[in-house]
């Protein structure tokens, strides 16, 4: 099990210094036949880990930070979840290796693009493998960098690398609060060992407990574009579309949900934190659902969709439903990934055009694109028997079981969401490849190949759920539900009402946009939107807001700082004090004339000076 664990880290790692180095040097081929070869290569070596499974394993590589009493070693833990969420990292962004061959194809810095998405990889495997937080804050700050260099690819664009700096500096504010969480854990436990802390919980007050799980929750809001911390994430379709894939199915934005279910155990104790990050994940999930209602850039429809969605599992996450929450964002990573790389294959083929109102007619002219990208739409829709139907119940299900008037509210608007995730869902199918459009150019066959596994995984994604019901092989211990005590009929009723809604969205959305013409579409795309599609367009104007709370005041204050104290008082003094020793140095000077009786005369002032000065002191 060492040597497996060590190779699903090392080969990624080897393969993003080997292409970060001398990748420029090498043929094209060997550098994109590397990058793939090292994460199919981690997968495999994944698949055998989880042959050997037999239980929770503590694997120790190397020493890394010790000092006194602090110790953190590059020790690596494997158990169901982090088992899972290998197999799935290593065999989605395999996925995309893949597809960016053909999608990158034309772009001249592929050295540097492999490398980073290599890299992305090795960070988030490290992330997810660590048994210690600090070696889980590196995996964690490696994927919050490599997300800013890859959001920030085509950084020539000035749009480019402002998404870019705004990512890195948006998550920043969550990794603080993360940082700050590791440090005092360290404080109260002596040991920085995620297993030891979450055994130990039940020795603090609840207070300090709750404490350290609000410090947590801000460190998922900011990786996982959580309220009020989802700005980045919209602008983060800056990047090429298997960027985008990448950071919105199998990687960065599933690193907050990770961490909550992780450190579960220790901050699942206080009610407070229970209640506080299912309220931050059941508003967010609505939140994100209206803006992607009015969006017309294809990317950011899916960004926001991925949002509204990561909002789904940390809802899970708050009401104890860890493996809900884990099967929803296996199975999301599926249809999501396979969303985004269709995306990719339709702005490619129509000469990286994104405005959905300006696109049409595309499920006759690129049918291989149009029945995975379909399957991706009815599992997000969460249409019965799909992946996506099973997993979002089984959350649902849980938050219902919960109870109470806070879980009550947000069971109504987790439906609520529902349904407007089918209606934006298909919103976007009609428009994209409904009626008659453009005519695309013809596409590389390695990107439409890439959707039919995951299309199949996303549609089929629901037989993973059936150990729950029959409680037995491997799977049961992966993803039994926990705490769920409904009946089974009441259970049926629940999934009846949760299908009655999707199939809802979809009849709404056929009915509004389902007959809508070519002609139509574009006299609506060059319309200026106004009222409510202005605000869902704008997401709530939640940028306007941070600039006025924030980013105003910072520049006022900067601005007095620099005209007022800095060059009015600093410069202006400094300015002064140079002036009036010049105009002394000047006046001194004028006494050098060359006149004999003067210097006589200032020579005896001096004298005269220096005895007053004797006799004051002697007397």
């Amino acid at each position: 099990m060492k040597l497996y664990l060590a190779l699903i880290l090392l080969l990624p790692l080897l393969g993003g210094t080997i292409n970060a180095i001398v990748g420029r040097k090498l043929p094209r081929r060997l550098t994109e036949t590397l990058a793939c070869g090292m994460v199919w290569g981690a997968f495999v070596c994944a698949l055998l880990a989880f042959a050997a499974y037999r239980g929770p394993e503590t694997v120790e590589l190397a020493s890394w930070l010790a000092a006194f009493d602090f110790r953190a070693p590059i020790t690596l833990y494997l158990d169901s979840l982090s088992l899972v969420m290998v197999l799935m990292i290593t065999f989605v962004c395999g996925l995309i290796h893949l597809y960016a061959v053909g999608y990158m194809a034309d772009d001249p810095s592929y050295a540097r693009f492999f490398a980073l998405l290599n890299l992305f990889v090795f960070a988030m495997l490290v992330l997810v493998l660590a048994e210690n937080l600090p070696l889980l804050y590196l995996g964690w700050e490696g994927v919050g960098f490599c997300s800013y260099a890859l959001i920030g690819f085509w950084y020539r664009e000035e749009k480019n690398a402002t998404a870019g700096r705004k990512a890195f500096i948006v998550t920043r504010i969550g990794d603080t609060a993360f940082g700050i969480a590791i440090v005092w854990c360290f404080q109260l436990f002596q040991t920085v060992s995620i297993s030891q802390i979450n055994q130990m919980g039940f020795l603090m007050p609840v207070g300090v407990v709750t404490a350290l799980g609000l410090l947590f929750l801000a460190g998922a809001m900011g990786k996982s574009a959580q309220l009020p911390l989802t700005v980045w994430l919209p602008d983060a379709m800056a990047g090429p579309t298997p960027v985008s894939a990448l950071i919105h199915a199998a990687t960065m934005v599933t690193a907050g949900v990770y961490l909550l279910a992780r450190m579960f155990p220790l901050i699942g104790t206080s009610a407070t934190v229970q209640a506080a990050i299912a309220l931050t994940g059941g508003l967010t999930a609505f939140y994100a659902a209206t803006c992607a209602l009015a969006q017309r850039d294809l990317k950011r429809v899916l960004a926001y969709s991925t949002i509204s969605q990561i909002g789904y599992m940390v809802l899970g996450v708050g009401c104890g439903a860890i493996t809900a929450a884990t099967f929803h964002l296996l199975v999301h990573a599926f249809f999501k990934a396979l969303l985004f790389l269709g995306a990719g294959c339709v702005i490619t083929a129509l000469h990286h055009e994104q405005d959905i109102f300006r696109m049409g007619g595309l499920r006759t002219t690129l049918p291989r694109t149009f029945w995975p990208f379909l399957a991706g739409a009815i599992c997000l829709a969460g249409i019965p028997l799909t992946g996506g139907f099973f997993s979002k119940d089984a959350i649902l299900l849980a938050v219902w079981e919960k109870g109470g008037g806070l879980y009550g509210g947000l069971y109504l608007l987790g439906l609520l969401t529902a349904l407007l995730t089918s209606i934006y869902t298909f919103r976007m199918v009609y428009l994209v490849f409904g009626g008659e459009g453009a005519h695309p150019h013809t596409l590389p066959r390695v990107m439409e190949w890439m959707l039919v596994p995951l299309a199949l995984l996303g549609l089929f994604g629901g037989i993973l759920n059936l150990p729950e019901y029959l409680g037995k092989g491997w799977l049961g211990e992966f993803l039994a539900t926990a705490g769920v005590k409904v009946s089974h009929g009441e259970e049926l009723v629940l999934q009846g009402i949760a299908a009655l809604v999707a199939l809802t969205g979809l009849s709404l959305a056929r009915y509004r946009y389902g007959g809508a013409r070519r002609a139509e579409r574009l006299v609506e795309a060059e319309a200026e939107p106004t009222g409510v599609t202005a605000f869902l367009l704008n997401g709530w104007y939640l940028d306007n807001l941070y600039r006025i709370l924030f980013i105003r005041p910072y520049e006022a204050l900067s601005r007095f700082l620099w005209t007022r104290v800095d060059e009015g008082v600093i410069d202006d003094s400094l300015d002064r004090l140079a002036d009036g020793l010049g105009r002394t140095g000047q006046g001194l000077g004028s006494w050098t004339n060359g006149r004999v009786s003067l210097y006589i005369t200032s020579f005896a002032a001096g004298l005269a000076l220096i005895l007053g000065w004797l006799a004051w002191v002697v007397w």
